[in-house]
């Protein structure tokens, strides 16, 4: 018989609470960097199915069990109902001095860990900044993946440590930091789908049959030169509005009046109403940023801002830096052109 290998030196025993898209990703991920997972914690069916196809053979147990076995405890469970499982496990004795806990929460840093704490456990936040699917197709992006880490100064370099084993790339976000980071992230991401689904109805109205496959390339393409600019640009360059296209880069007012008439008119149509004020507030923002990078005269500026009045709302007035002064108002404090909600 063959010799097992000897352990590496530095490994945990992992415990993972919470079989959920990430949880079960991360655990196999650092299982795969030589931590065993010795526990998981999976309520659902589906969890169950997860936590047998990415870690198979490992035992499931409570959460009050895992957290006794582990050496690292990861913490993969809905932001709302963190504080009340960290501060519930606390009240119980669950927590073990010299423990090292992870949460993967992107809106707390470590503070929500003070009940942990208290216990003597080391409290880390790490954050990765992608969407998982919660299949072993998500273990290759995490590779190069960023993370977020936060934790106190010194054993930040295990929460650094524990991200490079896994692929990734670790970023420091400062605990009061941590709101805006989650904040940028949700606005990026969430808000992208959000923009896809609003673009592909129109395209369905307007008899298109695919609309994902004809927006495909445009978006790729889109979003690929917008992040090249930001990288490119550092702080003090222009950024992804530098990569802008389209009416409003070109202040060309005209179309973008007759986007925002023929918008209302189909949000008036099939009552997706989010369609034209989504495209009223992109277009203002996009006239604004435009400006203040210098990209858009404000002549041209103000034309697409004031093409979009008493369609998408009454037009803020810009200032030569992009920063709105507010839009007019009637003497009776509402906006001229904007609908009125009944009393």
């Amino acid at each position: 018989m063959t010799a097992e290998p000897p352990a590496r030196p530095g490994r945990l025993g992992v415990g993972v609470v919470g079989a959920g898209r990430v949880g079960a990703v991360l655990g196999s991920a650092l299982q795969a960097a030589g931590h065993p997972v010795v526990a998981v914690s999976a309520v659902s069916e589906a969890s169950r199915e997860r936590a047998a196809a990415l870690l198979p053979g490992v035992p499931v147990v409570e959460v009050p069990e895992v957290v006794r076995r582990a050496e690292l405890v990861l913490l993969a469970v809905p932001d709302d109902a963190l504080a009340g499982l960290v501060r519930g496990l606390a009240e119980t004795g669950a927590w073990q001095a010299g423990q090292i806990v992870v949460h993967t929460s992107g809106r707390y840093g470590v503070d929500v860990l003070a009940p942990a704490r208290a216990a003597g456990v080391i409290p880390l936040a790490l954050h990765p900044a992608m969407t998982f699917t919660g299949t072993s197709l998500d273990l290759s992006r995490l590779v190069g993946c960023a993370f977020a880490v936060t934790a106190p100064g010194p054993v930040l370099p295990i929460g650094q440590a524990l991200v490079v084993e896994v692929g990734g790339e670790p970023v420091v976000v400062a605990e009061q930091a941590r709101g805006l980071y989650h904040a940028g992230l949700a606005h990026g991401a969430n808000h992208l789908v959000v923009l896809v689904a609003q673009a592909a109805q129109v395209l369905r109205e307007a008899g298109v049959a695919e609309p994902g496959r004809v927006l495909r390339p445009l978006l790729d393409a889109a979003l690929d030169g917008a992040l090249r600019a930001e990288d490119a640009a550092g702080p003090d360059g222009t950024g992804a509005i530098g990569a802008l296209t389209g009416p409003v880069r070109r202040g060309d007012a005209g179309t973008v009046h007759e986007h925002a008439v023929t918008l209302a008119a189909l949000g008036a149509r099939t009552g997706a109403v989010d369609v034209p004020t989504g495209y009223g507030a992109l277009a203002r923002a996009a006239a604004a940023r435009a400006l203040a990078a210098g990209v858009v005269t404000a002549e041209d500026a103000q034309h697409v801002l004031d093409a979009l009045a008493g369609i998408t709302g009454a037009p803020p007035v810009l200032g030569t830096d992009g920063t709105a002064t507010g839009p007019t108002t009637d003497d009776d404090g509402s906006t001229p052109g904007a609908p009125q909600e009944d009393a």
